[in-house]
């Protein structure tokens, strides 16, 4: 099975990455509105981060769920009615998470935001009984996040069908770790290595790399794969399933996990402490690839890529990605350079995780600078234009945008940098930038390199 042959990768095309926080009401009006501009822009697809419900850091990669949604993106105009009962679909597809998620956000409110394994141990340890007392006392509080996530399932339901109106396909992403104080980790404690009070034992991470001379230190626990394994991925199935059932395509974040996973001792005060362990990765994508035969997957490959991640990917004939940001240091073998792109990898100016293109080119070094303007054969004032097209000009038969490179923006609008846990996903679209004009300007791109 190849990606040629996924719905989003039946032509070129070219799509806009932007998160559904840097919109007001992004669930209703301010996600259509968007959604036309896209269209009218000559774009068919929308690339979103993790939209589950999120802590006091904002990041879509710290999940307190991996089944719910961030209840920030609802449109409070066009709410459902609230004297009209929680729909049977609803109902249906959220049962098997509902209750607990919202009696973990109430208690969670209720214990002054401490993470679960600070709760009274009755609670910690979900006692049957101190948890139907709880589910008592804090009944309306319950009633309010379940009618919250319903809200979010009806204009969700919605959004789509406009995407899919406007021909607009949507490229979600899947944190491949969830927060420590999380729903998942309180309710489903043998899947992940904790100690016995709930709180992570070995968190996950990543070695040193082109982010940072310490490495990455994220904080989430890592998983129990024996466990997993144990249950025939169950739990990882179940995840899939429901941001599938929300999204034409979906990115698994940090896919070179699924090789080897780099664990780090709990209280260590940086990455470099920890080890690459290994992951029943294959039999994982054998699961998938069984529940979901087109495989509508792309693997998130940054970072230290080695043979066997490789072969993991290709095996299951899964699209990667290339960062134009990445292609320009020299190296002859360097994959992200754009005459060594290939027709099944989704092609990037930068990531969320990068500097806007604008921002990245005013710190380069010389060299590198030079062999930028060398090779894209740069005049004074073209960035971030050249690397759009050379993006848009790639084989590669999805290209994305971050929206603040169409925009030309400048590290002020950077949303997040690794290895930082101040100042990032703050940015906000400005209102008024989707303008009529940088949508014909955009159409005309998307329509030159074939992508309209």
């Amino acid at each position: 099975m190849t990606s040629a042959r996924l719905p989003v990768f039946d032509r070129r095309r070219a799509g806009v990455l932007l998160p559904m926080s840097a919109l007001d009401a992004a669930l209703g009006r301010g996600g259509r509105a968007f959604i036309d501009w896209l269209a009218e822009a000559g774009f068919s697809v929308w690339q979103i981060l993790p939209v589950g419900p999120v802590g006091a850091d904002r990041s879509p990669y710290w999940v307190r769920s991996d089944f719910a949604g961030n209840p920030d993106f609802i449109d409070p105009a066009e709410l459902p009615d609230p004297s009209s009962p929680l729909g049977a679909e609803f109902l249906a597809v959220s049962g098997p998470w509902l209750r607990d998620y919202a009696l973990f956000e109430a208690l969670s409110q209720a214990q002054g935001g401490a993470a679960f394994w600070h709760w009274p141990v009755p609670l910690r340890d979900r006692d049957p009984s101190a948890l139907e007392e709880a589910s008592r006392q804090l009944a309306s509080e319950v009633n309010r996040i379940e009618r919250e996530q319903y809200a979010f399932y009806v204009q969700w339901k919605r959004l789509r069908e406009h995407a899919r109106s406007r021909d607009v396909r949507l490229f979600g992403d899947l944190p491949f770790y969830v927060g420590p104080s999380s729903v998942e980790t309180w309710t489903h404690r043998g899947l992940f290595r904790l100690a016995t009070s709930g709180e992570p034992a070995a968190v996950g991470g990543v070695p040193p790399d082109y982010f940072s001379e310490l490495g990455q230190l994220w904080g989430n626990p890592v998983y129990d794969w024996p466990a997993l394994q144990h249950t025939d991925f169950a739990w990882w199935l179940a995840r899939v399933r429901a941001q599938l059932a929300r999204l034409d395509l979906l990115r698994i974040d940090h896919f070179r996990a699924l090789a080897a996973h780099w664990a780090i001792p709990a209280g260590a005060p940086d990455a470099r402490g920890g080890a690459w362990l290994s992951t029943p990765g294959e039999h994982l994508l054998h699961r998938l690839r069984e529940a979901f035969p087109d495989m509508p997957l792309v693997a998130e490959d940054l970072g230290v890529i080695t043979e066997d991640v490789l072969a993991l990917k290709n095996g299951f004939g899964l699209p990667g990605m290339r960062v134009l940001q990445f292609g320009f240091d020299g190296l002859p073998d360097n994959v992200h350079v754009p005459h060594r792109h290939v027709r099944e990898c989704v092609v990037y100016t930068g990531t969320h995780d990068n500097d806007t293109t604008l921002g990245w080119y005013g710190t380069l070094d010389a060299d590198t600078r030079h062999r930028v303007d060398f090779y894209l054969h740069v005049p004074p004032g073209t960035m971030p234009e050249a690397l759009i097209r050379a993006a848009l000009g790639s084989v590669g038969e999805l290209a994305v945008l971050p929206l603040q490179d169409l925009l030309g923006l400048g590290s002020n609008a950077r949303m997040n940098t690794p290895g930082t846990d101040r100042g990032n996903w703050l940015w906000r679209l400005p209102h008024g930038a989707l303008t009529a004009e940088l949508a014909r300007h955009c159409a005309q791109l998307n329509h030159v390199f074939g992508r309209a």
